[in-house]
């Protein structure tokens, strides 16, 4: 799984800009176009929250846990619609996010969390979390399949019987690549030079093989409801984070940008990896990878056994 350092390595730095350029609570992950890609990314990604929430049979009374919660989209619908909600993030940015518009967040990996600890919940969200929890290394060792049986282990106690669980997370596409294929030399253009990049974009991350593996490792606690694939809706949504960074520009904003780019420039003179990074921001890579189906996406409802 990314640690703490992994993941902070790329949101704590994301997050300054990436709320910038879209606002409060901000959603960093795909939006529910739903096949209406004429309405506005902010009511697409309001709509994913009202579809997430409306799957999991919500009530004004019940309590949410949102693992990977970001900066508090998830938490702060809950809290819109007369619920409460705790997040779990790795992101010490995000938790500082999150704590200052008085949401409920715990800096803390489920794995190193006692379910008893908190408490029964009503529903469970995952959102663009699940592609984190195991790495490349991990992958290559065999780990995968526990690890993700360990999480929906840990949700399963977290839940009464007949509690739904969302998960919305990247797949690989069309076939799974080989690690040991990947490098940051490969020809311009080649899968293989492309997920290299990612691979440092989303240090210590490696995705799923597919919905079924999922399925199969959720299947001893939970059963599967039904998946919607969001590959169009996630091309989609990066196209509009590209339209929204013009806003990085605008006389309200720019100073605030060049501060962010100022204080970030020491590092990119000396990490490697973050230059690497900004390069596969800068291309697009993760855009390629869902157009030439080197990825999908997946968002999946589960109910307790």
């Amino acid at each position: 799984m990314a640690t703490q350092l992994e993941i902070e390595a790329l949101y704590d730095w994301v997050h300054f800009f990436h709320t910038l350029r879209c606002g409060d609570y901000a959603d960093f992950s795909c939006a529910f176009f739903d096949g209406n890609f004429d309405q506005t990314l902010k009511a697409a990604q309001k709509a994913k929250h009202q579809w997430v929430l409306d799957g999991l049979r919500f009530q004004p009374v019940d309590r949410i846990l949102d693992v990977g919660c970001g900066w508090g989209p998830v938490l702060n619908a809950v809290r819109k619609r007369g619920g409460k909600a705790l997040g779990l993030t790795l992101s010490s940015a995000q938790a500082r996010y999150c704590a200052v518009k008085g949401l409920k967040v715990l800096l803390q990996d489920w794995k190193t969390v006692r379910p008893f600890t908190l408490g029964v919940f009503n529903g469970i969200i995952s959102i663009g979390a699940f592609e984190h929890f195991c790495s490349m290394e991990e992958y290559i060792q065999g780990k995968q399949d526990s690890i993700y049986r360990d999480f929906f282990a840990f949700c399963a106690h977290a839940l009464p019987v007949g509690g739904r669980l969302f998960l919305q997370t990247m797949t690989w596409g069309k076939e799974v690549p080989d690690p040991k294929r990947l490098s940051l030399t490969a020809p311009e253009g080649t899968p293989e030079r492309i997920l290299a990049r990612l691979n440092k974009f989303y240090p210590g991350s490696w995705l799923p093989n597919s919905k079924e593996q999922i399925i199969a490792a959720a299947s001893e606690f939970f059963n599967f409801l039904h998946t919607s694939n969001g590959r169009l809706d996630y091309i989609e949504t990066l196209n509009r984070w590209g339209k929204d960074t013009g806003n990085l520009f605008k006389p309200a904003c720019l100073p605030k940008a060049l501060w962010g780019v100022a204080k970030l420039f020491p590092r990119f003179c000396f990490d490697a990896d973050f230059r690497v990074q900004i390069e596969s921001a800068r291309r697009d890579d993760q855009q390629v990878c869902f157009q030439r189906e080197i990825m999908s996406h997946e968002r999946m409802f589960f109910e307790k056994r």
